[in-house]
């Protein structure tokens, strides 16, 4: 008799189609004999059910909210949690789930899967920002909101059986604050090489030397920075042209601040972004990647999507000393400036646009970095985690 194809429900407050850690996760596992379903937000004018490579979504009936208000973000956060446990419960009656992995933000979309806990599925929650750190960055100084958040942390960590965490930085600070070394387990944030490769030739130059940041429009991020960074640039390289693709709350900001600065016809904005499938095309035209983010504790444990994907594409980047990039990149494969600082930004900018061989010889030694941490060998692992779950 075949043995039965084993069931993953991912839960995850997200656009399905644009989320690259989410879509790799489940594609990956979908390819490997599992069979999955993931629950997201209705992100077109109806709820949809459809398939992307082998993975059915499932779009709730709960749109995500973009905004800068708390108690919106809590209640939508609050609204998505009941839709997905409901959903969880209807699959668990029809014997239609084995594992149960649920993407934060927040940690306790967890509890989605507490019925199916309770009746012996094992469950994943996968962290892919911590969310005492991210909500440090809003309310600084709050004692009793941040410890509040890491008994969240650690509740929402009781539940599952693994926590994956998007690097080891990351990791350490989980493990000191509680979460047991045993249970958990990297994934890192890499790019998917069916989706992200090295081109065999250099771009073809269109008389611009093109800097691109891609993601959300934020000020946390620092794109600000670097529109900054473009305007002192402005006599020194008269051919930049700064490419900003994402949309965000800050995205207005932005666009005024170029104005102010008199570098509108310097900056293009691309607020919608591009589909994953069509982004990789379009950076392989840029010169050189940007990371901008400001020194926080949230950022000081992130290793940017956007860095890697240019390592996947070799593209050469310049990116803020922070402590998790610091860790994984040597100065050999990027370029490093001071975080926050304007000018530190620019020279930098400055000095890989006037050295071309350098810009070549970062690009080639960054590569290096999937060597031994690209998704080839954490597919695999994340495949193997899934096998020992369920054989358990």
């Amino acid at each position: 008799m075949k043995a039965r194809q084993r069931a993953v429900c991912m839960i995850a407050y997200t656009n399905y189609a644009i989320d690259a850690r989410v879509r790799r996760e489940a594609e990956t596992l979908a390819s490997n004999g599992f069979r999955v379903c993931c629950l997201t937000n209705r992100n077109q004018g109806t709820a949809a059910r459809y398939v992307i490579n082998g993975v059915e979504v499932h779009e709730l009936g709960v749109p995500k909210y973009r905004g800068k208000s708390t108690v919106a973000y809590i209640l939508s956060y609050v609204r998505f949690l009941a839709a997905a446990a409901l959903a969880c419960l209807g699959r668990l009656v029809k014997g239609d789930i084995d594992v149960v992995h649920v993407h934060n933000l927040p940690d306790f979309l967890v509890f989605a899967a507490l019925l199916p806990r309770l009746a012996g599925k094992k469950v994943v929650l996968d962290i892919h920002d911590s969310v005492p750190e991210t909500f440090a960055t809003k309310f600084s100084g709050n004692a009793g909101l941040h410890k509040a958040l890491c008994l969240e942390e650690r509740v929402s960590a009781s539940v599952a059986h693994k926590v994956i965490c998007v690097n080891h930085p990351q990791r350490d600070v989980l493990v000191a604050r509680g979460i047991p070394a045993e249970k958990t387990f990297v994934s890192m944030n890499v790019p998917d090489p069916r989706v992200f490769q090295s081109p065999d030739a250099p771009h073809s130059p269109n008389g611009h030397f093109n800097l691109v940041y891609h993601g959300t429009m934020a000020e946390r991020l620092g794109v600000d920075l670097v529109i900054r960074a473009v305007a002192q640039l402005r006599a020194r390289i008269p051919c930049l042209t700064l490419h900003l693709w994402g949309g965000g709350d800050d995205l207005p900001a932005f666009q005024r601040l170029a104005a102010e600065l008199g570098v509108e016809d310097r900056v293009s904005f691309k607020p919608k972004g591009f589909p994953l499938e069509e982004l990789p095309g379009r950076l392989r035209t840029m010169d050189l990647g940007v990371v901008g983010n400001r020194t926080n504790v949230a950022t000081d444990l992130m290793l940017p999507v956007k860095l890697l994907e240019y390592v996947a594409l070799g593209i050469p980047a310049v990116v803020p000393r922070l402590r998790t990039i610091d860790h994984y990149f040597s100065d050999d494969m990027v370029c490093y400036f001071e975080p926050e600082d304007v000018a530190s930004l620019a020279d930098a900018i400055h000095r890989l646009y006037s050295q071309p061989s350098v810009r070549r010889r970062q690009a080639d030694v960054a590569a290096t970095f999937l060597d031994q941490h690209g998704w080839d060998h954490q597919g695999r692992e994340l495949v193997a985690l899934y096998n020992r779950l369920v054989e358990n």
